[in-house]
């Protein structure tokens, strides 16, 4: 590379001064001290060569000067080195051979791994090539998204920022304090979380990047973090640190209430916990429509929902305090929260809003919304005080690229309203209308009708639920946009009916995804007139509808769902048809579909998933007519089928996860005159090819024994959740034994049970994965015992007529040893008589 006088050369001796690593190296078969030159760095065999104990290099003098401060200084002034040809260096041979790399333009690469390094030899040798390849290296990775920005790890973070502060580099702790805030919610899911320093973590949440997807998660997040500072925190206070500043920046009138009202025992948030539910109590107290009259009139900051450019989820879900108002303060420029004469024109709009019609919208006259195009979710469950229609003008406005919104358990949102959705936010994909009817009965009648079967045609100008949407190219001449909605769940909507189908069928013919379960009030035909229309489904959950004859004609062959009383060799079956290419079909409760249609249905299907046939006319021929083989999910609860059954189409399944057989007496039967070992003998077939599965859920009832979990217990180990009902017998030793035969279990629900406190305490001492516990109905001898445990992990804990004996000192020491319990049920407790006694403690 240099061709030159040996006066214009220089030695470098290299040394590695770190002697556990220069050990590791002295120990390789490689011992030789190697003497290399710069001319030839190029073909480097730096694999050998870094293996050896000391490297003399060959390096051209002027070079050195030219490219190295630290060089230039050494080998031009009054130092006695300048004068001598062999130069001493103590340093890591990987990073100054990429130092000199560098120096010679050679190309390498800078990593996670080897930036502190380089870095801090660039600063030591003073090399500004390479101190700006590494600027402008993290710059690039701190300022990226998706994958790029992924090759930076929190330890990583936590490392730079530290070495920035040391070395006086103001550049390095801001990058990495944006970076961590722009990256919040991936930092807090991190198991290192609790390793982010003090003042990174508060000059991060104070940073106005700070992206959350809600003042919940920042909440938890610094929960988390305090919970493993804990000694910490004890020196910050005794140097009369204010810790718990970080809590100070919590928005905490934008907490969901229920999350709010359930930290008032937290020692680290009480004060904020009570804040925040006066807060929440006195906004919910103010009409929506009047709702900018009990803001206040001075700066309205802290009920800004947190947005930043970077923002991709927006999660209001369970805060009733949200109103149209609280939203456009948040959707418009900081300077509307602050200044009482712009504040005049939201009060203005939320008070009118109700008497004025969309095209004369205001936000559409010119008011100022930010947009925020990252964003791509938005829930707003548990809402009922946010004005949708006006919402929805806000989300096209100021989101744009808005793909999924959940908007559960809203009972104002009406099929105009999602018809007015799809025309606002064109790009949206998937759309959760839930409504939870779990604690009703499904329906045990079929609806026959709930609507006219023809209506009047779509009008121009909107949609109606009692107007006809007519056809796809009626729909396109009118101006309206068909949907890009591929999933809708549309759960629990009694409300709907056949006309709301029909209209949904028209401007999402796109749907993939659909979720009509516990619907009740639409029929058969409305729902295979809905199939019908929408040939690209491959996912359907109809569980307690009315889905039946029409709606698996419609699925087998895609023509028209009036059929009379055609059978399927009369009408001809398609094989090329919808259900060929459905990947899940959740029809439980559906008393509709008789053994005809179901012989029919599972005759088709090739390609599906997850399949629910609970509480249906099910029988033997029906399963053995199935032909498919990528189950992953059955559940043929309450039916008649039997274990051969059963056997068959567990043998052609072998990657199913999750199985349901509660309530099915024809699998496991006992009769009075057959033994145990015989037992086994009967059923030893669906045991073997059970066996060959690796399941994740099971639940299981009538004939389910000790023995049958020796049977499964290949086929159980990984299991994650197991459910015993009525007609189980699973007995103590069973029990007992079951944290060994199923380790990673984090769900156990016994229903009719024998138990005693050395099995529960067993459960929770070995069952460290454990969230969820029911124990229902279950007969034994249990005391307080059985929950002395502390149980830092359990999540959901169901009660149920096991209990009677349960005082509130009782209760006060189970919420003690369960204290991240978000869902507690108690049932037949009737010593529990003193609720304000309760609340006191």
């Amino acid at each position: 590379m240099e061709s030159s006088s040996d006066d214009d050369f220089v030695i470098l001796a290299c040394t590695n001064p770190n002697p556990i690593e220069a050990e590791a190296k002295s120990e390789s078969k490689h011992r030789k001290d190697f003497l290399i030159s710069t001319t030839d760095i190029l073909s480097w065999d730096l694999h050998t060569i870094l293996c050896s104990q000391t490297l003399q290099i060959h390096a051209n003098r002027n070079r050195l000067i030219e490219q190295s401060s630290y060089f230039r200084g050494l080998l031009r002034g009054s130092f006695s080195e300048s004068r001598l040809d062999c130069i001493s260096i103590q340093w890591s041979l990987d990073t100054f051979v990429d130092v000199l790399k560098c120096i010679y333009g050679c190309p390498f690469h800078i990593t996670p791994n080897n930036f502190i390094p380089l870095f801090e030899g660039a600063l030591y040798f003073g090399v500004e090539m390479l101190l700006l390849k590494c600027k402008t290296w993290f710059s690039e990775v701190s300022s990226s998204e998706g994958s790029a920005s992924l090759q930076l790890q929190l330890d990583d973070l936590i490392h730079i920022w530290k070495f920035g502060l040391e070395c006086a580099n103001d550049f390095l702790p801001e990058l990495c304090v944006s970076f961590l805030a722009r990256n919040f919610m991936w930092a807090m899911s991190s198991k290192l979380f609790g390793d982010v320093p003090y003042n990174l973590l508060l000059s991060c949440i104070e940073h106005p990047y700070l992206t959350v997807d809600s003042e919940m998660h920042l909440s938890d997040a610094l929960l988390v973090w305090v919970d493993a500072n804990a000694k910490q925190l004890e020196n910050f206070i005794i140097t009369s640190k204010d810790c718990h500043g970080i809590f100070r920046q919590i928005r905490v009138s934008l907490l969901p209430l229920w999350f709010a009202a359930g930290k008032r025992r937290s020692c680290h948030i009480s004060e904020l916990s009570k804040e925040s539910v006066d807060s929440i109590f006195k906004l919910i107290s103010v009409p929506p429509i009047n709702s900018m009259n009990g803001l206040g009139d001075g700066d309205l900051h802290n009920l800004r929902v947190r947005l930043t450019e970077y923002s991709k989820k927006v999660n209001l879900s369970g805060c009733p305090q949200i109103t149209l108002a609280i939203l456009l303060l948040s959707l418009l420029p900081s300077s509307y929260s602050i200044d009482p004469t712009l504040r005049k024109s939201v009060k203005h709009f939320t008070m009118n809003f109700g008497h004025l019609e969309r095209e004369e919208c205001p936000i559409s006259q010119g008011l100022p919304m930010l947009s925020f195009e990252s964003v791509q979710e938005v829930d707003i469950s548990k809402c009922p005080r946010l004005h949708l229609e006006a919402a929805i003008t806000c989300f096209s406005k100021s989101f744009p690229s808005i793909r999924t919104l959940k908007a559960a358990y809203l009972l104002n949102f009406k099929t105009t309203t999602l018809h007015q959705l799809v025309q606002k936010c064109p790009l949206l994909c998937e759309v959760d209308l839930t409504i939870d009817i779990s604690p009703l009965l499904p329906a045990q009648v079929s609806v026959v009708s709930s609507s006219a079967a023809i209506a009047p045609l779509l009008s121009n100008k909107s949609v109606s639920v009692r107007e006809h949407p007519g056809d796809v190219s009626s729909l396109k001449k009118s101006g309206l946009l068909l949907s890009n909605i591929t999933k809708l769940t549309l759960e629990g909507r009694t409300d709907l009916c056949d006309l709301d189908l029909q209209c949904i069928s028209k401007f999402c013919a796109s749907l993939h995804d659909l979720n009509l379960k516990g619907c009740i009030s639409v029929t058969d035909v409305g729902i295979s007139n809905l199939i019908c229309n929408c040939m690209k489904l491959h996912s359907i959950a109809a569980c307690d509808t009315s889905f039946g004859k029409n709606s698996v004609l419609a699925l087998c062959s895609g023509i028209s769902s009036y059929y009379g009383d055609s059978s399927a060799d009369d009408l001809g079956w398609n094989h090329n048809s919808l259900i060929s290419n459905l990947q899940k079909l959740h029809i439980g409760g559906c008393k509709s579909v008789d053994e005809t249609s179901l012989l029919e249905l599972l005759s088709q299907t090739k390609m599906l998933k997850s399949l629910c046939l609970r509480d249906t006319q099910l029988v033997d021929q029906a399963l053995h007519c199935f032909s498919g083989s990528s189950l992953e999910m059955l559940d043929i609860s309450n039916t008649m089928v039997s274990a051969a059954a059963l056997a068959h189409i567990v043998h052609g399944n072998p990657g199913l996860k999750c199985l349901n057989v509660r309530g099915c007496r024809n699998i496991f039967r006992q009769e009075s005159n057959t033994s145990g070992g015989e037992n086994y003998y009967l059923y030893k077939d669906l045991y073997l090819e059970l066996g060959n599965c690796k399941l994740e859920e099971i639940t299981l009832g009538w004939g389910f024994s000790y023995l049958s979990l020796e049977a499964l217990q290949p086929a159980i180990m990984s299991l994650r959740s197991i459910t015993v009902g009525l007609g189980g017998s699973l007995g103590e030793d069973a029990l007992k034994r079951l944290p060994a035969a199923c380790p990673m279990l984090e769900s156990v629900i016994l229903h009719f049970q024998v138990i005693s406190d050395t099995v529960i305490m067993n459960i929770l001492a070995y069952l460290r994965n454990l969230r969820v516990l029911a124990l229902c109905y279950c007969l034994g001898d249990i005391s307080m015992l059985s929950f002395s445990l502390s149980m830092q992990n359990l999540r959901k804990l169901r009660l149920e007529r096991v209990t009677p004996w349960m005082t509130n000192n009782d209760l006060v020491i189970l919420t003690q040893n369960c204290a991240n319990l978000v869902e507690l049920s108690l049932l037949g407790c009737k010593l529990l008589n003193s609720v304000q006694r309760l609340r006191s403690k």
